[in-house]
């Protein structure tokens, strides 16, 4: 599974990046927003920071799909092509999507609420679609296993799209995709960080330099080994 950061904080970016297995970056208008700084700016640093091995999701903000071509283009001369365009499903975005994909466009169908938008995103080109699954708890929906069926789904047609599950507040939310074949989430650094904490990990951590220093004081493996 891949994990991927949603955010637009560079610093944030760049401490993921160190310290975690990090495929890309997904941002959307709302993310961008947040960060109250020039857009273009923006991504070009985040594109430094991140190079030419990780994805660089950022969406669309036009309403028709002459639009979202038009803007795809353009964001694909600054990025290049580790781009994905992120376009919310909806028939003008479809239509986009098919002519992106047939121009040799990455794309990322994001908002999807239902089997059937992610079923038709990836019969369209998609690349990733992105269900947003703690949206979908909210209003009783069952997120998780909106996900398992997209993953279902893809399988039995044997679709090379790849769900990209989205929309996370607990780290139980993550597991669960994991557990049924999500191919990629994206999720915010706190989250993030909290997949990897436990309590007891770190007691173990205090335990292991403990029992060592009792016996070695503040020597450690590299000092005995150079003498």
């Amino acid at each position: 599974m891949l994990y991927i950061v949603d955010t637009a904080n560079v610093e944030k970016i760049r401490h993921c990046i160190e310290f975690f297995p990090i495929a890309g970056v997904t941002t959307n208008p709302t993310i961008i927003s947040k960060e109250h700084t020039d857009f273009l700016g923006l991504i070009r640093e985040i594109k430094a920071i991140i190079g030419s091995d990780r994805m660089f999701h950022i969406q669309v903000t036009g309403d028709t799909a002459d639009k979202m071509m038009k803007e795809a283009e353009a964001l694909r001369s600054i990025v290049g092509d580790d781009l994905y365009v992120k376009i919310p499903v909806s028939e003008e975005g479809l239509k986009a999507t098919m002519a992106l994909h047939a121009a040799g466009y990455h794309v990322t169908e994001t908002a999807i609420f239902t089997q059937q938008q992610a079923l038709m995103a990836a019969m369209a080109g998609a690349d990733f679609v992105a269900p947003y699954v703690n949206r979908l708890d909210n209003i009783i929906s069952d997120g998780v296993n909106v996900v398992a069926e997209i993953v279902e789904l893809f399988t039995q047609y044997k679709l090379s799209t790849r769900v990209l599950a989205a929309s996370f507040k607990t780290a139980e939310q993550v597991h669960k995709i994991s557990l049924v074949g999500g191919h990629a989430v994206t999720v915010n650094p706190d989250i993030l960080e909290t997949l990897v904490y436990h309590p007891l990990t770190m007691y173990a951590i205090d335990d292991f330099k403990a029992d060592w220093e009792g016996v070695y004081g503040k020597k450690t493996i590299l000092d005995m080994i150079k003498g």
